[in-house]
């Protein structure tokens, strides 16, 4: 194997971990380590499932499109809806329909969730509900979820939504209202599992299409309106 391999390699393995993974990982490490006293196999079992367990709480650097009309995924999965409807009435976004895409997060997908724009993050309402299958068009209104508002600076606003699966049991919010969000910043989290939903500024069409890969922070969803050069270049 080349340098250049090697060093591939080891950019897959040395993936930076959030925080909000330690206590998981420490706590699988310690299972892990007493089962094999007890039966060396389950040693190895345990190995094995606190890798994955470090591997789901990877926060590997993103490249952002640097320009302020690009929308982003908020989250790497699948996309598993485009529907249009109108927003959370909680969050008071009017009754105009918007495009609604929703992105699906399995167990094996970076699960750190990122702002789609730039702006201020104007309501969070939480909900309590139920935990069934995510990718279901029903768990927008059913499940357990965050819901939150991000307005820019000249009025456009969208909804950002986190929800629960059958196997996410924590949604993790790192923002409060009235706090500042960049493109791709880090804004969230969800244990294991789950979906996010993007509702789109009226008016404004996606750019991805059913079952298509993305990205948190680097798959553009949508642009606000003219050409616009698509660069990378924000490491977040």
């Amino acid at each position: 194997m080349g340098k250049g391999s090697s060093m591939n390699m080891l950019k897959i393995v040395a993936v930076p971990m959030h925080p909000e993974g330690r206590k998981f990982v420490a706590t699988f490490a310690a299972i892990s380590v007493a089962a094999g006293l007890l039966f060396a196999p389950l040693f190895w079992i345990g190995l094995g499932l606190t890798v994955w367990c470090y591997y789901f709480f990877r926060d590997p650097v993103r490249s952002v499109p640097v320009d302020d009309r690009l929308l982003v995924s908020p989250a790497d999965g699948v996309v598993s809806l485009i529907t249009e409807t109108v927003a959370p009435p909680e969050l008071e976004m009017g009754d105009e329909p918007r495009v609604r895409v929703s992105v699906f997060m399995n167990v094996f997908n970076c699960h750190v969730n990122r702002a789609p724009f730039s702006g201020t993050i104007s309501k969070i309402v939480y909900h309590h509900g139920k935990f069934v299958n995510a990718s279901l068009d029903k768990a927008s209104e059913h499940n357990e979820r965050n819901v939150l508002a991000i307005r820019r600076d000249d009025g456009t606003d969208i909804a950002v939504v986190q929800i629960a699966g059958l196997v996410a049991r924590r949604i993790v919010c790192f923002v409060k209202e009235g706090e500042r969000v960049t493109t791709g910043g880090r804004f969230g989290l969800i244990r294991f599992g789950s979906r996010l939903d993007i509702y789109l500024p009226p008016g404004v069409q996606p750019l991805v299409t059913l079952g298509q890969t993305t990205t948190a922070g680097e798959t553009i969803l949508a642009e606000l309106g003219g050409e616009q050069t698509r660069r990378s270049g924000n490491m977040v």
